[in-house]
């Protein structure tokens, strides 16, 4: 080999010019004879030994005779000898490695002539004109004749001289001793053109199996395959092998290399076993093409390349299970390899970049593999992996927490921590390793503990702006609480919650900024002079931190994990105020240090923190936070307890008596059979009956005293006694009133039906009928409306709904209001025949703070308004036309916008028949918009729009009226929001009258189009600016449609006299 890469095209006999690569092919072609149809390996003829001499013979007539091959002759004279073997070969007597060794010669002699001209200077293209090919460019042609005789070279050559084991066939066999040398010089040919990129590509694509099979034989094999060849030409042929694995595509060499190897199902049937040796030295190369720079990926794609799932489960099952087995290959140290730790080193690296890969079709089979690759890893070298695989997955989410220094020092405010594509690449991957992979070993577990707090944060800031990132960070959090033990759940929660300093958060001086592809950056936060804005933030980001917690808890209740959570937050508040009562406070005793005054801001802090999660999460997960009895024991006897330890007593005391009822009620309700309990149940359940036996002697109310007592009683016995009292504390909670001495919350068939009292979002339930029925009585403080006498007119069921119409609890004040409106709209004669003392009732409540209360009487006036308009709408009108002065002037103000929203609700619900009630509802929808009260000046112009937009044609003249309103209000009111909706009215009107418009506004049309131009070009707020485009498009497209109105295609038949 060293000779032929040495060698110089120089030949005997200057005086002939060197041939041409056409003149090589065509001798090629003389010496193969005709090709076949095809160019398929198949396609090719079989060369009888016949024909390959005669092909010889006319090579040998055509170079001596024919004028122009002088030069092909010298130059392949000059080539055989150089290459003694192949010279004597071609003037040998077998016919085969004859012609294999004239092939040979001549595609030397193109090899040289190609090398020769590819260092020759290229000529400089024309003006204009594209860069002409290459010298050494072979045409089509001739390429497919190189191909041809690359084959044959191979088969005739190559493949007859291979040893058992390393290629497909015993070939036409070689004599006896003669096998090494002819293998040696056919290799070397073949080595040397694969140096020449015309020539090797051809050659290595189609055949680099054979030719490393040559190689590694001569290179690696026992001496007894290499007889006649020498040390010196075995050590170039090693180094040959390495050449040309390092210059081909390496997943191609991985392949090849696997298939030498011995894989069963792409060696050849009839090639057998590969032999020890051959297998011990490819697995040795394939290590090498493992550790080089990017050999990982090499490997992977090597062993998966053409495999992208198949289409059925069964390949799809296949490819999953080549894709484990390269990640555990991945994962075994070569025996080569120095050290473990080197090992590492230089792999981790690359199968994190495996996640990375932007190809869709391999994609998934990279992650898989390396996901596989890291747990398995994790599972084997958990010290090795921590360091060189989860720390670089983590370290950008590790950069901005707080446990890690900053150098801030060398940060100015606004200094990108940590980039946005950076960022998002994190999380993606924490995706594809931690929940994808789904392994919940407690190194993974413990690794990604460290930085939840940080993937929190961003959960919340994705939550509260547009960004791709909420989704992946909420499937981590989530997973993390479902994989780990629920104590450590719990725990993570806590920190989370910013109640222990468990769970490491983001840096105090990082700030987490939008991204402008979707994402986000950690940046250095500037820090605010402005005290009371810094708070502001503060705040801010705690109430924001509560709602995403109790958003992601919502995920949990199947689980369990949100109620337990909910629980330990009741038992840290009875720990909180116990530790607050046992404290004394530094403003009682001016003595006290400065470290006390920071213990009692601290724990005052920490009261209020537990006490806005006991909110939120009574608000987010409390209707289904219970999942079993144990959650429900647990939870009454965090009350309990806390009721024991502190009575009700002060500002306080109504709430905490509302939540000790509640819990009472709610273990009530499941003995009395809300909930189908088993003996394993009763077990539980008697973990209360030292609290409630405590609650019944220390508690200062006696008929909670005496509640506490019955519950004892029923549990002990396991409910087979069960007093009365209990009926009534259930049905408090399932919105029932059992009947008098009834046993269970389910009340007597004779009863008049109560209204329903669902469960408050609050956690807070309806008071007992007989106790609302009392306070009903006494005397109300306050200036509280009086429920309305029914002076024995009214039937016990409606009296009774009347009475709770006015129950200080606001969810059984509104269950009455919609059962009351649910009788208005059954037309029930008892109902219809107290129509003003409903009346009077729904407008009493319409004044009620509770949005739940006045929505619900809302509806009732509605109803009762549209069943008889003539005698309520009047009503309604003077009311909301009424003014109030002095201190209530804000309250009445609130209240006359509820009334415009029931009068909207009636002009709905009449539809044409608004049109008799026209003049009066214009006319106190005017005198509205006059009001000094800016929200109430802005809510009759949208009921005044509704109003004409439900009128259309029947506006009339009362047009006129409305436009100047409109536009006096649109140009000369100093609040944006009140002249917004001005300009609202003209929007809907045209929307609404669309074809109608030119119609119905003829004669104002010009003055609306003049108004909509003056606010669009002298109009400051935006919103309003906009209304006007939006009026000013619907006039446009309504004015085009009445000047150019669409064509009709119509055929009129017309029979002619």
């Amino acid at each position: 080999m060293a000779a032929l890469a040495g060698s110089s095209p120089a030949m005997a006999g200057e005086a002939q010019p060197d041939p041409e690569p056409a003149r090589v092919v065509e001798a090629l072609e003389l010496l193969l004879g005709p090709p076949s149809d095809g160019d398929s390996p198949g396609s090719e003829p079989a060369l009888c030994p016949e024909t390959l001499r005669r092909n010889a013979a006319a090579l040998e007539e055509r170079l001596s005779r024919a004028a122009g091959w002088a030069a092909l002759r010298q130059l392949r004279a000059a080539v055989l000898s150089r290459a003694p073997a192949l010279a004597a070969g071609a003037a040998g007597s077998e016919p085969g490695w004859a012609a294999a060794c004239g092939l040979l010669a001549l595609l030397l002699c193109l090899k040289e002539r190609l090398a020769a001209l590819a260092a020759a200077p290229a000529a400089p293209a024309a003006p204009g004109a594209p860069p002409p090919p290459g010298a050494d460019t072979l045409s089509v042609g001739q390429e497919r004749v190189v191909r041809r005789a690359l084959r044959a070279a191979v088969g005739l050559g190559l493949l007859p001289h291979l040893p058992p084991g390393l290629g497909p066939g015993p070939g036409l066999g070689p004599p006896p001793g003669a096998r090494g040398a002819r293998l040696f010089a056919a290799v070397a040919a073949l080595v040397e053109l694969a140096r020449v990129p015309a020539l090797g590509a051809p050659l290595l694509s189609r055949h680099l199996r054979l030719l490393l099979s040559g190689l590694c034989g001569l290179g690696h094999g026992p001496a007894a395959l290499c007889q006649g060849v020498s040390e010196a030409e075995r050590a170039q042929c090693r180094e040959a092998l390495r050449d040309i694995l390092d210059r081909v595509y390496q997943p191609l060499a991985v392949q090849e290399l696997l298939v030498l190897q011995g894989q069963p199902k792409q060696r050849s049937v009839s090639a057998g076993a590969a032999p020890a040796w051959l297998r011990r030295l490819c697995g040795h190369l394939l290590s090498e093409r493992l550790l080089r720079p990017g050999g990982v990926q090499a490997v992977v794609r090597g062993v998966l390349e053409g495999t992208d799932g198949g289409a059925g489960a069964e390949a799809a099952a296949l490819d999953w299970r080549k894709c484990d087995a390269v990640g555990k290959i991945l994962a075994a140290c070569p025996q080569q390899c120095l050290s473990l730790e080197d090992y590492y080193r230089q792999v981790c690296p690359q199968i994190l970049d495996l996640l990375h890969i932007q190809d869709k079709v391999a994609a998934r089979q990279f992650q898989r593999v390396a996901t596989t690759t890291l747990l398995t890893m994790a599972r084997e070298q958990p010290e090795l992996a921590q360091r060189h695989l989860l720390q670089p997955l983590l370290a950008p989410l590790r950069r901005c927490s707080e446990a890690t220094e900053l150098a801030l020092e060398d940060l100015t405010a606004g200094a990108v921590v940590v980039p946005e594509a950076e960022l998002g690449s994190c999380v993606e991957d924490m995706v594809k390793v931690y929940v994808v992979g789904n392994d919940s070993s407690s190194l993974l577990l413990g690794s990604l503990q460290s930085v939840l707090g940080v993937v929190f944060s961003l959960y919340s800031f994705a939550k509260q702006n547009v960004s791709y990132l909420r989704s992946p960070c909420q499937d981590i959090l989530l997973w993390f609480l479902e994989k780990a033990e629920r104590e450590q759940s719990l725990a993570v929660l806590q920190g989370l919650a910013r109640l222990s300093s468990l769970v490491p958060t983001l840096h105090p001086q990082c700030q987490l900024r939008v991204g402008s592809e979707g994402g986000a950056a950690v940046v250095v936060g500037e820090t605010s002079s402005d005290e009371d804005e810094a708070l502001y933030q503060k705040i801010s980001l705690e109430q924001c931190h509560v709602e995403s917690l109790v958003e992601l808890l919502s995920h949990c209740q199947k689980s369990g994990l949100a109620g337990d959570f909910f629980i330990h937050c009741l038992k840290e508040l009875t720990q909180v105020a116990a530790e607050d009562e046992a404290a004394p406070s530094p403003a009682v005793e001016p003595a006290g240090s400065l470290l006390e005054l920071e213990q009692h801001q601290a724990r005052q802090g920490r009261k209020l923190l537990v006490l806005q999660l006991v909110a939120a999460l009574c608000e987010g997960v409390s209707d289904t936070v219970f999942t079993d009895i144990v959650q429900v024991q647990e939870f009454v006897a965090a009350v309990l307890h806390r009721a024991c330890a502190h009575p009700a007593r002060g500002p306080g005391a109504a709430a905490e008596a509302q939540t000790l009822a509640m819990a009472m009620g709610l273990v009530a309700a499941v003995l009395g059979g809300a909930v189908q309990l088993k003996s394993s149940d009763f077990v539980v359940l008697k973990r209360l009956v030292p609290l409630l036996e405590e609650l019944s002697r220390t508690y200062p109310e006696p008929l909670t005293q005496e509640l506490a007592q019955d519950l004892r009683i029923a549990i002990c016995t396991h409910g087979a006694c069960s007093p009365g009292s209990l009926g009534t504390a259930a049905g408090s909670v399932l919105g029932r009133e059992p009947g008098p001495g009834a046993r269970s919350p389910a009340g007597p068939p004779g009863t008049a039906p109560s209204p329903p009292s669902p469960q408050h979002r609050h956690g807070s339930p309806s008071a007992r009928r007989d106790r609302s029925r009392e306070q009903s009585r006494e005397p109300r403080a306050s200036g509280a409306p009086a429920a309305p006498s029914a002076d024995g007119a009214a039937p016990p069921g409606l009296q009774e709904l009347l009475v709770s119409a006015y129950d200080p609890q606001p969810p059984a004040r509104a269950a009455a209001l919609r059962c009351l409106a649910s009788l208005v709209t059954q037309r029930d004669p008892e109902a219809l025949r107290l129509q003003e003392k409903l009346l009077q009732v729904f407008l009493e409540n319409v004044q009620h703070e509770d949005a739940f209360v006045y929505l619900s009487a809302i509806q009732g006036v509605a109803l009762l308004s549209s069943e008889y308009p003539e005698r309520i709408l009047p009503v309604l009108l003077a009311q909301y036309e009424c003014r109030a002065q002095g201190t209530e002037e804000a309250m009445a103000a609130v209240t006359r916008m509820k009334l415009g929203e029931v009068l909207m609700r009636v002009t709905r619900a009449l539809g044409d028949m608004v049109f008799q009630h026209r003049e009066p509802l214009i006319r106190a929808f005017l005198r509205g918009a006059r009001d000094p009260d800016s929200a109430l000046r802005a809510s009759s112009l949208s009921n005044l729009g509704e109003l004409c937009q439900h009128l259309g044609f029947q506006l009339g003249s009362i047009i006129q009226e409305v436009t100047c309103c409109v536009t006096a209000i649109a140009r000369t009111d100093p609040e944006a929001e009140v002249r917004r909706a001005a300009v609202h009215v003209v929007v809907v009107l045209l929307r609404g009258l669309s074809e109608k418009v030119t119609e119905v506004l003829q004669d104002v049309l010009r003055d609306l189009y003049r108004l909509l131009k003056h606010v669009v070009t002298a109009e400051r707020d935006a919103a309003t600016v906009l209304h006007a485009q939006l009026a000013l498009e619907e006039l446009d497209t309504a004015v085009r449609r009445a000047l150019f109105p669409p064509q009709t295609l119509q055929k009129k038949i017309v029979v002619l006299p």
